[in-house]
């Protein structure tokens, strides 16, 4: 194999696809990225077992071939040469190193056959559909703060993306929680989604796509079926397995009859929370919110640190009561909304709270109380 590319392609396809390899592998053939030249483009893949991610990038190909090196340092290599440079990947069986050269720099890195890299089967079974990269930033960015990192309850480790019927409407939501807090979006289904299997995709994949969209412009196409799912980014693509087990029935929680409503200003409270939660005990982050006419009076009580007060006007006419918050929930929550005011739908101290975005109808938030 040899040929010669653009330092900026190959750092940017590198980019892609070494996101996807663990740090610390036990199997060898993981920490590589498989190299493929041919047709005057080089392709890159590179997997965990779980997920794929594939990319491609235009070349000058003189020998056509295929090797896998080390992803990580390869990637760090193309990214500490100097911009504009043309960089030469050798490979010949004579020599059992990748040669990398750019001007006066050269590197030997070590390989492995590129027969060992496993590749990830296709599964053409399922909904295949379109989405305008705006529409599934939305989705993912609105709700995978509150995916679970507990790893027991592992069907709650990802993003539940499905479609629903709704007043005669199709939709396509996404809804994450962590049994503490719950975070849901929704967008019109495009047309193929409808009828589509929901499927809970992991968060590392969810982060790997996130992070894809930020390069990405146009519209994504996403093939989904019960064991995988796969997102194509023009060149790119990503294909990853799906978290086998039942995501809980979600709309339980979401209450239906809360009748206490404060219309809040959104950054006016959450400047209020971040301050008087510099006090709060690290453990519960706990906040005291105490609702009166017109005005919220958030509390923070810590034996060690002290206690701090702070009042916010709102719109509240309903009788007076207290309800208690993890602090950092009620930012998370802040920090996603759109309009200028968020509305809060409280029932009782002890029950689930709902959070509306004025500025964003398709959202909603539920937040569990605490005890304070």
């Amino acid at each position: 194999m040899q040929l010669t590319i653009e330092r900026a392609a190959l750092l940017k396809a590198l980019g892609h696809v070494q996101s996807v390899v663990e740090r610390r592998n036990t199997i060898p053939i993981l920490s590589n990225v498989l190299l493929s030249a041919g047709r005057d483009r080089l392709s890159f893949a590179a997997t965990d077992l779980d997920m794929e991610m594939v990319d491609e990038a235009e070349a000058m190909v003189n020998t056509e071939g295929q090797i896998t090196a080390p992803a990580h340092t390869l990637y760090e290599i193309v990214r500490k040469l100097p911009e504009g440079a043309e960089v030469s990947l050798t490979y010949s069986g004579d020599d059992p190193r990748l040669v990398v050269q750019a001007g006066r720099s050269k590197f030997n890195l070590p390989v492995l056959p590129a027969g060992d890299f496993p590749v990830m089967s296709a599964d053409s079974a399922g909904a295949r559909f379109s989405l305008l990269k705006e529409d599934l930033v939305r989705l993912i960015d609105k709700t995978r703060f509150a995916v679970s990192t507990e790893e027991t309850r592992y069907y709650l480790n990802g993003l539940y993306l499905h479609t629903v019927s709704e007043g005669g409407q199709a939709l396509l939501r996404a809804v994450a929680t962590d049994g503490h807090r719950l975070a849901l979006a929704e967008t019109p289904a495009p047309e193929g989604a409808a009828g589509g299997p929901g499927v809970i995709v992991p968060r590392k994949t969810i982060d790997q796509v996130r992070r894809l969209l930020d390069d990405g412009s146009g519209t994504v196409e996403v093939q989904v079926s019960a064991q995988k799912i796969r997102f194509e980014f023009g060149q790119a693509s990503l294909t990853s397995k799906v978290i086998d087990g039942s995501f809980p029935d979600y709309l339980r929680v979401i209450p239906k009859g809360n009748d206490k409503r404060a219309d809040i200003d959104n950054a006016v409270f959450a400047q209020a929370v971040d301050r008087v939660s510099t006090i709060s005990a690290e453990k519960s982050r706990s906040v005291k919110l105490g609702l009166d006419n017109d005005r919220v009076t958030l509390t923070v009580r810590n034996m060690e640190a002290g206690q701090g007060v702070e009042e916010v006007e709102i719109g509240y006419t309903d009788e007076p009561f207290e309800i208690g918050f993890n602090a950092r929930y009620l930012l998370d929550v802040a920090g996603q909304i759109e309009g200028e005011t968020a509305t809060y739908m409280f029932a009782d101290p002890a029950s689930p709270t709902l959070v509306l975005d004025p500025g964003d109808p398709g959202v909603q938030y539920v937040l569990m109380p605490l005890r304070v």
